[in-house]
């Protein structure tokens, strides 16, 4: 075999992590279009509005327990794998690619901020502030990797933060619920404003509520550098290269994961009940609950993960969930654009639907969207090597232009 084709079999793409990433920004998708691209609490006098039937509160209710908080991890778990992916290659070319790595954070980081402003959500500015603290693990033993993932699990970053606060505020003193008048007015902005308006509103406010609510007592930020490493611990064991051979691993996977679901929602429960109707995050009884909370999401998205692969593995699930390839390999930009799309349909500089129709029609939009970002990658990836943003970043992650298009 020729130096060229030896490289290239090294360097390929594996296409079950795409479909995965594929089909994890479709979860997203999801969460997003109910949530009405929002991105903090709903006042209460809105939400009626967007269930007033029971098949809408069914909607809301199937997309909180299979997608809220579980596609998010999903997503965040390839990204730490994407860095191993990364780091990896640049070890079997003979170079460090830490420092390359570090300015593609850089590159993501502007890139996470401009869509910020659109979507107060977003999480790549969090992916980018979290991925410099990823580098230096890259040649950490394994063991410490899944060692500390498993403690953060657990809520270390939650226990510890609640330690010194007693419940309040790292950034921002108002607390963010749906009777705060911080949301009330936000929202306002969000029906009524500008995009000039919106953008001020998240450029700086909403930047600080979506940390304050990642590194805070809900801690998510914690659970995400959690998810990272172990995508990098996953990936060493080069799982998914060989996931046909993986049925015990896999098998063990979904048998833990689903012990774990039990033990976690019987214990939330129980937790939460405890505490009587009025539920306040001022005690270290919430945030235990929390963290059963927490441990539910993550036993559901291995669940998920070991499910995706079982399915993967049998002709005819695979050549459906094979479809969600193309829209993986173009992430970056799916994710962006369903956000500014999003936002056009709710917010008030665009069509202005905010909480206007109910959750059962948005569910149906949803699937409507999924469907045309796939359909549009696919077309797209017939003509050019990568999305218009994947095209973007690579070209100034390396300093030069990338080749885009595709030789007849």
């Amino acid at each position: 075999m020729s130096t060229t084709a030896k490289n290239q079999s090294t360097f390929q793409r594996i296409e079950i992590i795409d479909a995965l990433r594929g089909f994890a920004l479709a979860g997203i998708v999801f969460c997003h279009m109910l949530e009405n691209f929002v991105a903090s609490p709903l006042p209460i006098s809105v939400m009626e509005s967007m269930n007033p039937s029971i098949l809408d509160q069914v909607a809301n209710g199937f997309v909180s327990f299979l997608f809220r908080g579980k596609f998010f991890a999903l997503f965040s778990f390839l990204f730490g794998l994407s860095f191993y992916i990364q780091m990896d290659n640049g070890s079997k070319r003979g170079t460090n690619f830490s420092g390359r790595f570090l300015w593609r954070l850089i590159l993501l980081f502007a890139i996470g901020f401009i869509h910020s402003m659109f979507y107060r959500g977003d999480i790549l500015t969090l992916y980018a502030f979290l991925g410099v603290f990823l580098i230096p693990f890259h040649k950490i033993n394994s063991k410490w990797i899944l060692g500390l993932a498993a403690i953060l699990f657990l809520g270390l970053g939650r226990f510890i933060v609640f330690y010194f606060t007693n419940g309040e505020g790292l950034l921002m003193k108002e607390e963010l619920t749906p009777e705060s008048p911080m949301i009330a007015a936000y929202f306002d902005v969000l029906r009524h404003g500008s995009i000039t308006e919106v953008f001020a509103s998240n450029a700086i406010e909403g930047n600080l509520s979506k940390f304050e609510f990642q590194f805070g007592i809900f801690s998510r930020g914690y659970l995400t550098f959690g998810f990272f490493l172990l995508g990098l611990y996953i990936g060493r064991m080069e799982f998914f290269k060989n996931h046909f051979t993986e049925k015990k691993f896999i098998k063990h996977l979904w048998i833990g994961a689903l012990i774990l679901l039990g033990i976690s929602v019987v214990a939330m429960i129980a937790t939460f009940a405890a505490m009587g109707p009025n539920v306040q995050f001022k005690s270290w009884t919430a945030m235990l609950g929390l963290t059963f909370f927490d441990l539910m999401n993550v036993a559901m998205t291995v669940l998920i993960v070991a499910v995706f692969v079982i399915l993967y593995q049998k002709n005819k699930p695979q050549k459906f969930l094979q479809r969600f390839i193309g829209y993986g390999k173009m992430a970056l930009t799916n994710y962006v654009f369903q956000s500014i799309l999003g936002t056009f349909i709710f917010f008030g500089w665009g069509l202005g639907y905010l909480t206007k129709i109910p959750n059962t029609y948005v569910f149906l939009m949803s699937i409507i969207v999924i469907a045309l970002q796939m359909w549009l990658s696919n077309i797209w990836l017939k003509y050019f090597h990568y999305g218009p943003l994947e095209w973007i970043w690579r070209s100034l992650t390396f300093l030069k232009l990338m080749p885009l298009r595709r030789k007849s």
